[in-house]
């Protein structure tokens, strides 16, 4: 583990330019502690010490993810809007899934998410999508003294209906962390849910068109240019159209291969209203597309969901880099983005720099927290937000005549 703290010392703390306004003095402190839990082969200290180091830019692409090395209870905790759910459990607890989190051995969920705060990379939403991990972390409940000494733990879970189930667990009964926490969190219950294609259509006919983009991650480029360019053509044949695009659990990749979508969109009508569906979960490039929309469609375009991921200014590029030793993943950055003010620096490349616009704030026009992945129930709110974009778009052709 000292071999896996040096990596990080000298090939990530002096090159991620998050941490150039971050003190010697701090990062020293921090990385003595990891040192020291290192040199006392104490690896689940070691880790959160380093999860504690890489927080202190508050950006949310540097961190440390520690799902792969780590052994976790058997329960997946989710935040859906502000409230901590279970979204499934081992067999013995399947009458609490869905419920929402109360209090973990009697400390109730908002002081343990305080405390946990400290050791949460990035923004007050980005700390709500990494952080439940946290809850079904031993060595992390110790650390932020809710656990001592016991072999069990008991969850104090609410359903619908305001009954309490007791969740008494077993410490040694765990599992690896990857099974119930994905690398890139989406929110979905199933923690092995992917992306089955980069692209949805569902046409409502004259009421508009729903586009549902879950990712912008193809290191292959081919897949996601292809569905890129479909979904840019049926815009193209619908000029006049509402449209709703759908990038919720949509974790990023490259918006640059976007760009013939953010096109044809923008080239339609100019009193055509366009509507995108954001998350917690909505991050990085999928926040670009969203702010390029932004600065092109003006009040023609309607924010509707919760606050994202990320904010408008941050870094990010880079990559991963695995810690041999501990079995964690480091996420680095290297390059800063300011959709904010439309600034860049020297460590921003070019191509996005060329990109890069001011667009302020993004603030919501609707808030709207989506329950469940119930289709019919997806359906019905879809119509609901395009008929009210068709009615914007006849209102704004009477205000012109």
């Amino acid at each position: 583990m000292i071999q896996d703290l040096e990596q990080i010392v000298r090939a990530v703390l002096p090159t991620d330019p998050s941490f150039r306004d971050i003190g010697s003095e701090d990062m020293d402190r921090h990385i003595n502690v990891a040192r020291q839990n290192a040199l006392a082969n104490e690896k689940d200290e070691f880790l959160l010490s380093l999860m504690r180091l890489l927080a202190l830019p508050a950006n949310g692409h540097t961190r440390l993810i520690p799902n792969d090395a780590i052994s976790v209870l058997p329960l997946r905790f989710v935040t859906i809007g502000t409230s901590v759910r279970l979204l499934d459990a081992a067999s013995g607890f399947a009458e609490a899934i869905g419920g929402e989190l109360v209090s973990i051995n009697g400390i109730p969920v908002s002081e343990i998410e305080v405390a946990s705060d400290k050791f949460l990379a990035g923004t007050k939403q980005r700390k709500r999508v990494i952080g439940p991990i946290l809850f079904a972390w031993p060595s992390a409940l110790k650390r932020l003294s809710v656990l001592s000494g016991d072999d069990t733990i008991e969850f104090r879970v609410r359903n619908e209906a305001g009954r309490i189930s007791e969740l008494v667990v077993d410490t040694a009964n765990r599992i690896s962390g990857s099974v119930f926490y994905p690398r890139n969190e989406h929110g979905k219950a199933d923690a092995s849910w992917f992306p089955k294609s980069f692209l949805e259509i569902k046409d409502f006919g004259q009421r508009g068109l729903l586009l549902v983009l879950p990712s912008f991650f193809d290191p292959g480029g081919i897949d996601l240019s292809n569905a890129v360019s479909e979904a840019a053509d049926r815009v193209r044949s619908r000029p006049g159209t509402p449209i709703l695009v759908d990038v919720r659990g949509n974790t990023g990749g490259n918006f640059l291969r976007t760009m013939p979508l953010i096109d044809a969109i923008s080239d339609g009508a100019k009193d055509r209203r366009v509507g995108l569906l954001v998350d917690k979960f909505t991050f990085s490039a999928a926040i670009v597309f969203v702010a390029i929309l932004k600065h092109r469609l003006g009040a023609r375009l309607k924010l509707i969901g919760e606050e994202m991921g990320d904010g408008l200014t941050f870094f990010a590029e880079g990559g991963t880099t695995d810690l041999s030793s501990s079995g964690a993943v480091i996420r680095y950055s290297s390059a800063f983005h300011d959709w904010a003010g439309g600034r860049v620096d020297e460590t921003t490349p070019s191509e996005i720099a060329e990109k890069i616009v001011a667009v302020g704030t993004l603030e919501l026009d609707r808030s709207w927290i989506a329950n469940s992945d119930d289709v019919e129930s997806l359906d019905r709110f879809c119509l609901e937000m395009l008929d009210s974009l068709h009615t914007s778009t006849k209102e704004s052709k009477v205000r012109r005549t």
